[in-house]
């Protein structure tokens, strides 16, 4: 009896641990098979996996900057300078009279190779930058993206507003959406596009740089050295460097605003972006480069035609003047803007547009600033025989 027990113990414990490894078996088949098919899922759907990724990654200003790169250029400027080199023996006028051929300035003539940026306008290859870049150019290369090249013909230029208007021959090129600069928000996303220290070449692409909008309407005035009107700025911290010049200031929708044009370093001996760079707001670009595309520039050759001088005690009391601010009219140019317009001598000017007149000093200042040219018209307020009159003169062109 013992025996038979003994002997059905054992056969019930072989068929459990036979049963056993059966299922250990089945379960390392079975971690086999899905290690395996874990592999065939992630095989199968790497790049859409990847994809996934890369969409994660995008954002406005990603989209924006692949919607404005194809129409960023590079522009390489080949400039013709004279150069003077004057004589001192010149001064001497025995010298002058006697070897005139020995001793006369002589006059050499060197090329000079700029670079800067643009963008495309118009399928038809209309590009706008800066004239402080391409203004002087005897000639303009122009490089896509891509590195295909075209040498451009330069339509027209304003150093006042610092615009030029290029053109290359084509009709199918990728172009820029036109944003709005009167309605700019501080402190929103900018992109900063252009060709700094002549990169471009090195991949044929922009470079790209971000920022936002620092401040809006910064007025420079007439620059002296230039003679160029900076007014209404755009200034933002998108970094800004040498070659940036005439490349677009586009928003995080992907629109022009502005166009790149300085820097301010706070020192004459530095060079480098410090922060602070300014663009021309594209609403006022638009405008100049509709009449450079017309007339092939901006007409500025005003006739103002009156004289003016300061008010002094003498003149406050014989006229029964209120003021002692403001100058008084003591010349008219016949046919002139100001004759045209109405204006007299003694006439005293108070204020022009929204800006008070102080002396004649001031108001030389104020009409130089004016962003202003022929056929446009300016508001004058003056006191005439002690009444105060509202004059609207039409500005014409000097003959």
């Amino acid at each position: 009896m013992l025996k038979i027990l003994l002997v059905g113990f054992l056969i019930i414990f072989f068929e459990l641990n036979c049963q056993s490894t059966a299922e250990r078996q089945a379960s390392a088949g079975d971690s086999s098979l899905v290690s395996s098919a874990y592999a065939q899922v992630d095989t199968n759907n790497r790049e859409i996996v990847g994809e996934q990724i890369f969409q994660s990654r995008q954002n406005a200003i990603t989209r924006a900057v692949a919607q404005v790169s194809p129409a960023v250029v590079s522009i390489t400027v080949k400039e013709i300078q004279r150069v003077v080199q004057r004589n001192p023996f010149m001064d001497d006028p025995a010298l002058r009279y006697f070897f005139p051929e020995l001793f006369r300035d002589r006059v050499s003539e060197r090329e000079v190779t700029n670079m800067g940026s643009g963008f495309v306008i118009s399928p038809d290859g209309y590009i706008l930058t800066n004239d402080h870049v391409a203004g002087k150019g005897d000639e303009i290369i122009v490089t896509l993206p891509g590195g295909e090249q075209h040498k451009a013909i330069l339509v027209g230029t304003d150093r006042v507003s610092d615009v030029t208007l290029l053109k290359i021959d084509g009709n199918r090129f990728p172009f820029l959406k036109m944003g709005n600069s009167d309605n700019l928000i501080v402190g929103e996303w900018v992109i900063a596009f252009g060709n700094p220290f002549g990169l471009f070449p090195l991949s044929n692409q922009p470079t790209v740089t971000v920022g936002v909008i620092s401040a809006i309407n910064r007025d420079w005035g007439k620059i002296e050295q230039s003679g160029r009107l900076y007014k209404d700025m755009i200034q933002t911290d998108a970094a800004i460097n040498y070659g940036n010049s005439g490349g677009p200031l586009v928003n995080s929708l992907g629109q022009v605003i502005g166009m790149n044009t300085f820097i301010y370093t706070g020192s004459p001996y530095e060079h480098g972006f410090v922060g602070i760079g300014f663009a021309i707001p594209i609403n006022r670009i638009q405008k100049i480069s509709e009449q450079i595309k017309v007339s092939g520039g901006v007409n500025r050759n005003i006739w103002w035609g009156f004289r003016v001088q300061d008010l002094n005690d003498v003149i406050v009391r014989a006229l029964g003047l209120k003021v002692k601010q403001g100058v008084i009219v003591t010349q008219i140019d016949t046919g002139s803007s100001a004759d045209k317009a109405g204006l007299k001598t003694e006439d005293v000017i108070l204020r022009v547009g929204n800006q008070t007149v102080t002396n004649t000093d001031h108001i030389i200042k104020i009409l130089e600033d004016m962003d202003v040219q022929v056929g446009d018209s300016i508001e004058m307020y003056i006191i005439r025989e002690q009444k105060e009159q509202k004059i609207n003169m039409k500005l014409l062109e000097a003959k």
